[in-house]
C-alpha cells in the first residue's frame, strides 16, 4: 500500500535520514551540516518549509521538501521544490511521479503561478523524469549562491 502524507514534527528523524541518503546519491555527503534538531526548528517551529513523505506499507521511502517563493512578474506565489527523493530500491514504481503530482495539487490549491526547482547537470535520470512531466529547463538563467561566509562577509 502506497500513500503520501504531510510530515509532522515526529517525522524529523525520518526527514533527516532521507536527506542524508539524498546527499549520498548526489555525492554531497560532506555538505550536510544540519542536524535533526535544526531541521525540527526550521521546518516545524519556524515553518520555513514543508515536507511530504511517501510511504509503502507504512515505511518511509521518499520525501519532498518545498517552500513558497514569489514571482513579481506573475504576481503570485510559486512552489519551490528544494528536494525530491525516493530510495533507490523503491524507484521505478511511480512514487517520484506521485510525489510530484501531489506537489502540483498543492501548488494548484495555493494558487501558485509556477513550480520551480534545480537539478544537478549530471543527474540524467532526474532530468529525463522532469522532461517527461513537460517541465522546461531555464537555460537562460544561472543559479548564484552566497554561502554562510559570503553572507557574513557581505553583511559586515
Amino acid at each position: 500500500m502506497f500513500q503520501i502524507r504531510k510530515a509532522t514534527e515526529a517525522d524529523t528523524p525520518i526527514i533527516f535520514d532521507l536527506i542524508k541518503k539524498l546527499a549520498v546519491y548526489e555525492k554531497m555527503e560532506d555538505e550536510v551540516i544540519t542536524s535533526a534538531e535544526e531541521l525540527k526548528q526550521n521546518i516545524f517551529t519556524h515553518q520555513f518549509s514543508k515536507v511530504i513523505i511517501a510511504e509503502e506499507n507504512d515505511k518511509p521511502v521518499g520525501f519532498a521538501l518545498y517552500f513558497y517563493n514569489f514571482s513579481t512578474f506573475v504576481g503570485k506565489p510559486g512552489l519551490y521544490l528544494e528536494d525530491l527523493f525516493v530510495e533507490p530500491e523503491y524507484r521505478g514504481k511511480g512514487y517520484g511521479k506521485k510525489l510530484f503530482i501531489e506537489l502540483a495539487k498543492i501548488a494548484k490549491a495555493e494558487n501558485c503561478g509556477r513550480m520551480e526547482w534545480s537539478v544537478l547537470n549530471w543527474n540524467t535520470p532526474a532530468i529525463d523524469f522532469y522532461k517527461s512531466l513537460q517541465a522546461k529547463p531555464m537555460d537562460e538563467w544561472t543559479v548564484y549562491r552566497l554561502d554562510k561566509k559570503g553572507i557574513a562577509d557581505l553583511a559586515e
